[in-house]
């Protein structure tokens, strides 16, 4: 579809907001569809409909004015883009997302394309509990559906502790993985298209607190080359598995004797991959415009060594006082480039930005990076 049609994305977050403006650039009208009258993505787009995910009403006027749909998050109801299908173009398609949305699906699905995973099991009943294999402690119990940026998580060294902590998750299904012993986290992001053309971005380095992503490295410092290629390979291979249409995240961990393991994916543009806005020459953002719009996709070039840092709604309430960043300080470093979601109100743990350093060389975006976050107040990596 040319420019000048509508594209609709369910979910007004700030995934929303870059595909909106991501879209605008390229000529095209759209419509998010987000209950939050604050929404950032609502605040930006052509037109808000304002309605929960599983409204008919809504949905409906939604598939009366957008070409096509994609959504900037896995938890949409998979009955909405159902819904949305019957009517227009869905990309990604509701299997794939439902895929996403429960982990053990997601790692069968891994499995099935040849893609390692962590050692794991199952637990969804005190009988499953009760067969769990000693080798998979310590590890981390994760609930199957709903967990993000750390939440639905407990570590576990015990099988006691194993128990305690399926009660404290309310004894809903969940997922026991082994806990390995890790070189590197890593993530790769690519788009496929509907005739099953993919493009990638450069392998991403980050770092991880309290579950959360703080900190993005590209290129992907002190990993080896021909790993980094297996695991542009092992994201191709999983997207081409799942049918998929879209940009599609998957995060690996680099275990200290040099293998490599799937840790999860994510059936949208990643917060690891906002750094692609200002160090490469098309954005994850453009590729999710192009894939939903049928456009061509071209292979993203990275055109300068950045480092990206999220900036969390702990910025704003350091010290148990609110207090605005030093953004002036920030701006005046060379390189430096800001993105606000225009979130209303600053929560701990709440994504509230991200801030991209880029330069002539890594270790230039390296050095000007850890100068801004001195600069607010941010933990060094």
């Amino acid at each position: 579809m040319a420019p000048g049609a509508a594209l609709g994305v369910l979910g007004g977050g700030q995934l929303g907001r870059m595909f909106v403006h991501a879209a605008q650039q390229m000529g095209y009208a759209t419509v998010v569809l987000d209950p939050d009258a604050a929404s950032p993505a609502g605040a930006v787009a052509h037109r808000h409909i304002r309605a929960d995910y599983l409204d008919p009403a809504g949905l409906d006027e939604l598939a009366g004015m957008a070409a096509a749909v994609t959504t900037e998050f896995e938890n949409v109801p998979a009955a909405a883009l159902e819904r949305l299908a019957r009517a227009r173009p869905v990309a990604p398609g509701a299997a794939a997302v439902a895929v996403c949305q429960d982990r053990l699906a997601e790692k069968a699905a891994l499995q099935r394309a040849g893609v390692a995973c962590a050692p794991h099991a199952a637990i969804a009943s005190a009988e499953q509990l009760a067969r769990v294999d000693p080798a998979l402690l310590p590890g981390i119990l994760k609930t199957a559906r709903l967990g993000y940026d750390g939440k639905g998580q407990v570590r576990v060294e015990s099988a006691a502790q194993l128990a305690a902590a399926w009660e404290s998750l309310g004894r809903s299904a969940c997922v026991l993985e082994r806990r390995l012993d890790l070189a590197a986290e890593i993530s790769v992001l690519v788009t496929r298209g509907a005739d099953g053309a993919v493009v990638h971005f450069p392998v991403q380095r980050n770092v991880h607190r309290d579950g959360i992503l703080a900190v993005t490295r590209v290129p992907a410092d002190g990993v080896d080359t021909a790993l980094q290629a297996d695991a542009i390979a092992a994201a191709t291979r999983l997207a081409a598995a799942l049918d998929y249409v879209g940009v599609l995240c998957v995060e690996f961990f680099v275990l200290a004797d040099g293998s490599l393991v799937a840790n999860e994916m994510a059936p949208r543009p990643h917060n690891s991959g906002h750094y692609s806005i200002d160090a490469c020459d098309v954005s994850q953002f453009d590729l999710q415009v192009r894939a939903l719009a049928g456009a061509p996709l071209v292979e993203p070039r990275l055109h300068s060594p950045c480092v990206m840092l999220n900036l969390l709604g702990d910025l704003w309430l350091q010290g148990g006082v609110a207090a605005e960043p030093d953004w002036a300080g920030v701006l005046a470093l060379p390189g430096v480039h800001l993105h606000l979601y225009g979130k209303a109100e600053a929560r701990a743990g709440r994504k509230m930005g991200h801030l991209t350093v880029t330069a002539a060389d890594a270790g230039g975006a390296d050095a000007t990076a850890r100068r801004a976050a001195a600069l607010l107040g941010l933990a060094g990596w």
